[in-house]
């Protein structure tokens, strides 16, 4: 029974269907099964003028949300200004609900705060499971949320990012999919006129609750120029790995102040636990410097916060930030309810100043169109009218020759398409290499795609993935410089790549309490090397010996396995 719910919550899967469909069907008796789940009728499977590549009706794609008329609600405003809280109000008082957040930090909140209101809550991630007896609520990634259940309530947090090149789709899908008596979406105000155009297709009503900020937020008129001006409760923001580790050496020398970090490589326990530590009035940590990973999924008590520049790499090319972009990550200073109720912005450099005030005092830009993406399903019966068995020629020329309508763009599937160039390659069945090419990998990273590759060599020669066969425990050890960082941050999401699969193909990925142990060995050395970076006080320092000293008596009985 778990296999099969798990395998009923893989992402891109947005019906059942795969379960319904053995492979030795013609793609007659294939078509009309799929036509009816969707609920055609038996002229339209049988029409030669069907185009499976005419994504213009995505609504239809879900036929149990098309059977209910939902109740949809709105929550828009700024960051920190209580729209997420008033909804979660409303999933804690429902006799059962979904939350669905973008990432799996949000997730994990979620979980926490309803199991403590005594409200048992369950947790699914692409990487977690963790379900509790009697739970009628369940805190999931959006990727992970199942559009089969039905809910009372459900939320979908950071609605806005239906316009994510990468994502879009996934929030699109819970959108259009999740079947509810009420459907709160929480966001910017920039998202309202698409949502609202596209659910005229789904006949949901939908009501609009705006919100303003609990708490000031100033942008100060001059920049902080000298590091001499650091203050406790800063967070400094930056764009890169180098940068982040840059300024945190650059403070530290200073001999003042000690600074937690976070940006998106570092496993999310680290990231959690350099948050705490920030948090924190007791510890020493002082200051942060961080990405734009603080942007969203972090409780932060951020006085001040500070932008090194206002221009990012985003994988093509360095680029300014957006409008949006600059409000979310500002937003974070001065947060409700906390030491620092009244926020603060400034940049480093007086240059940047006049786009930093520009950003904050304009609107976020319209959302125009969605994210989306076929769903399996459609690929599959794709595949089986031309009698292709290459995923990268399926998936390039179904998107050449799909039809949209003005409310949505094709999702980004560039990293999708290189895995499918490598998985293409062994001998696996479509279903096999659909699985490893939406996988979680950074096929950019060596080490991450190296892994990759192995798991699915292996598992097409074997059908068995022993985790012993490509990594040994025991090897791990604190990186003595950002250079071996790196490579430790590799191999965690090599880790969590295999317990990724392990909840997907469990019988032939048994080694999945191995695969977690060796993650959080992985997470607590990062953390080691994380204290011992840059200068420490004296108080600092013998904490960290003392936690040292307990991980080492922890860790020992992991790395023996």
């Amino acid at each position: 029974m778990a296999s099969y719910v798990l395998r009923r919550n893989l992402p891109f899967f947005q019906t059942n269907s795969l379960r319904l469909f053995p492979k030795q069907l013609n793609f007659v008796s294939l078509f009309s099964a799929w036509c009816s789940l969707r609920g055609f009728t038996s002229s339209c499977c049988t029409s030669k003028m069907f185009n499976l590549t005419d994504l213009t009706c995505p609504h239809t794609w879900y036929p149990n949300a098309r059977r209910k008329k939902r109740n949809v609600f709105l929550h828009v405003g700024p960051t920190n200004s209580g729209k997420t809280y008033h909804a979660l109000k409303q999933l804690q008082s429902s006799s059962s609900g979904v939350y669905c957040g973008p990432l799996r930090l949000l997730a994990w909140e979620v979980s926490k705060r309803l199991n403590k209101a005594n409200i048992p809550c369950n947790l699914i991630t692409g990487q977690e499971r963790e379900e509790i007896d009697g739970a009628k609520h369940t805190a999931v990634t959006v990727e992970m949320a199942d559009v089969t259940c039905e809910y009372q309530c459900a939320i979908v947090d950071e609605i806005q990012m239906v316009g994510c090149r990468s994502r879009g789709f996934s929030f699109t899908r819970a959108l259009l999919g999740i079947c509810a008596d009420e459907l709160h979406l929480c966001g910017d105000a920039a998202a309202v006129p698409l949502i609202q155009e596209i659910l005229k297709e789904t006949g949901d009503t939908i009501q609009i609750q705006y919100y303003e900020r609990l708490s000031p937020l100033i942008p100060s008129k001059i920049p902080l120029g000298s590091f001499s001006n650091i203050q406790t409760g800063d967070c400094i923001v930056t764009f890169s790995r180098h940068e982040i580790y840059k300024l945190k050496r650059e403070i530290q020398n200073r001999g003042k102040y000690l600074c937690s970090v976070v940006y998106g490589s570092l496993p999310p326990e680290t990231r959690t636990r350099q948050a705490m530590m920030f948090n924190d009035e007791s510890s020493e940590f002082d200051v942060l410097v961080a990405s734009d990973a603080i942007g969203m999924g972090l409780n932060l008590n951020i006085s001040r916060i500070i932008f090194s520049t206002l221009k990012k790499f985003d994988g093509i090319r360095k680029r300014e930030l957006t409008v949006s972009e600059i409000k979310q990550i500002a937003g974070r200073a001065g947060r409700y309810g906390s030491k620092f109720p009244v926020g603060e912005v400034t940049c480093i450099d007086a240059e940047d100043l006049p786009m930093l005030h520009s950003s904050l005092g304009s609107p976020s830009p319209v959302l125009e169109r969605a994210g989306l993406f076929p769903t399996f399903d459609l690929l599959l019966l794709y595949s089986r009218l031309h009698h292709m068995v290459s995923f990268h020629q399926i998936l390039e020329q179904f998107l050449e020759k799909a039809k949209l309508s003005p409310n949505y763009f094709i999702s980004n599937c560039e990293e999708m398409l290189k895995v499918a160039t490598i998985i293409d390659e062994l001998p696996l069945g479509l279903q096999d290499k659909y699985l490893f090419c939406i996988s979680p990998v950074d096929i950019n990273d060596d080490i991450s795609a190296q892994g990759l590759i192995q798991f699915a060599e292996n598992y097409a020669k074997k059908g068995i993935v022993r985790l012993k066969e490509i990594f040994t425990p025991g090897t791990l050890e604190v990186p003595k410089s950002q250079n071996a960082l790196k490579e430790l941050e590799s191999v965690h999401k090599v880790l969590e790549l295999y317990v990724w699969l392990s909840f997907r193909l469990e019988d032939c990925f048994p080694d999945r309490e191995l695969a977690s142990s060796q993650k959080a060995i992985c997470s607590l050395l990062i953390e080691e090397f994380l204290e011992r970076l840059g200068w420490q006080k004296p108080m600092a320092r013998s904490r960290s010996l003392f936690a040292h000293s307990t991980r080492t008596s922890l860790l020992t009985p992991a790395i023996a396995q």
